[in-house]
């Protein structure tokens, strides 16, 4: 298990209080080499701020991103995000892409459903779809989707980017664990369902205590920061010794994406349920498919489908993230996704983001070629969708009540 980020929330202002982000990246060098001296890797520092349309125009993104960038790396974070556009700020959602195409380093999100309000905006989904088939321009690969994520019901404090932001005044700071491997050890060789998952709570319980004890001396050293919790979310590198997918089909299923796997999927969660840790972000099972070599390699054979992935997060995935799509899937094919992902998140009171890839000029089906160490190449995947028309094709903006 490693720690894959150590992500910092901070309120953000233009012009920039630059002596105030600088004096966080001391804490968060600081917490980097507390860990480590506990003996836990630490992959990334990460700065999430307050949601950028609070603060400036929409106009003026594209020059706080660049701001924020150097800013953020001169102070020692590897990356950067400035947070969702809202619904109650419609027009935040348009200036995404153009931030994106002047940065490298900074994320961004769109809010389709409000977890305080519990409102889907179908305005909001057609937004974040437009987003996206924008953003897949604006590098020959589509790559840069890779730093924007829509957002179903997240609330704030979740570490991992790109959902990341912040709420409030007060700085605080969270730990997103890279945790497949966790999983894949639980359960290998056991006996019985009962062994796997009683190995995986005695592990997560033991770790969460001990990174507990640093981040909580780290918070009484520095009286101005809150302790936010962890996401012990098991989020996977592409390598088969730390794949979600290996996890899964440790189970016995000859393949992910094949019956079964839903309820090895319920089952890995549910443990984390049951292990008492101070909580934040999602606490779910992240299935990215080129974020991961075993999700990879079942989605290139034919196993594995969006749908698929869709269906697995309702019994606590995190969503649909990374998923490669045909160059030429339209805005209007993208939100029909979308709006389930939101309903989902609404229905079933949980966080879930879909970070989708349309790559140019590759269809279904064809491989993808990336150059990414984080990347395990695939095939795209299908995009069953079609146009919404009736009345999911106007713009309203609808309470959906949890289960």
């Amino acid at each position: 298990m490693k720690i894959r980020s150590i992500t910092c929330f901070h309120p953000i202002s233009w012009p920039l209080w630059e002596a105030g982000l600088h004096h966080l990246g001391l804490f968060a060098q600081q917490a980097r080499q507390a860990f480590t001296a506990a003996g836990f890797e630490v992959q990334s520092l990460r700065l999430a701020t307050t949601p950028f349309c609070l603060s400036c125009q929409p106009a003026d993104l594209p020059q706080l991103a660049r701001e924020a960038e150097e800013v953020a790396l001169q102070a020692g974070f590897d990356y950067i995000s400035l947070g969702p556009a809202l619904l109650s700020h419609p027009e935040s959602y348009a200036a995404i892409p153009d931030a994106l195409a002047v940065t490298k380093s900074v994320f961004f999100s769109g809010m389709m459903a409000d977890p305080q309000t519990r409102q889907l905006s179908l305005k909001a989904v057609r937004a974040c779809a437009r987003i996206i088939h924008r953003a897949s321009t604006i590098l020959p690969d589509g790559f840069a989707n890779l730093r924007f994520t829509a957002l179903g019901n997240v609330t704030p404090g979740a570490p991992f980017f790109p959902a990341a932001y912040h709420q409030g005044p007060t700085p605080a700071f969270s730990l997103a664990l890279e945790s497949s491997d966790v999983a894949i050890q639980a359960f290998k060789n056991v006996r019985n369902i009962d062994e796997g998952r009683q190995n995986l709570v005695n592990i997560i319980t033991h770790t969460a205590a001990n990174l507990e004890a640093v981040a909580q001396s780290l918070r009484l050293a520095s009286s101005q920061m809150n302790f936010g919790g962890l996401d012990f979310t098991f989020a996977p590198y592409p390598e088969d010794a730390r794949s979600s997918g290996a996890a899964i089909e440790q189970f016995g299923i000859p393949a992910v994406g094949l019956a079964g796997s839903l309820a090895a999927s319920a089952i890995l969660t549910e443990a984390l349920g049951r292990i008492p840790y101070a909580r934040c972000g999602f606490n779910g099972l992240m299935l990215p498919q080129l974020e991961d070599s075993i999700l990879a390699r079942r989605a290139a054979e034919g196993y594995l489908t969006t749908n698929d992935l869709l269906l697995y997060s309702a019994v606590c995935g995190t969503g649909l993230d990374t998923i490669a799509l045909p160059g030429d899937s339209t805005p209007e094919q993208i939100s029909a996704l979308l709006l389930d992902v939101a309903a989902l998140s609404l229905r079933l009171d949980k966080p879930l983001t879909a970070r989708l890839m349309p790559i140019p000029g590759k269809k279904a089906g064809e491989e993808t070629c990336f150059d990414f160490s984080y990347f395990a190449n695939s095939r795209i995947l299908p995009l069953r969708a079609q146009p919404l028309t009736g009345i999911f094709g106007n713009e309203e903006t609808f309470e959906l009540r949890k289960r």
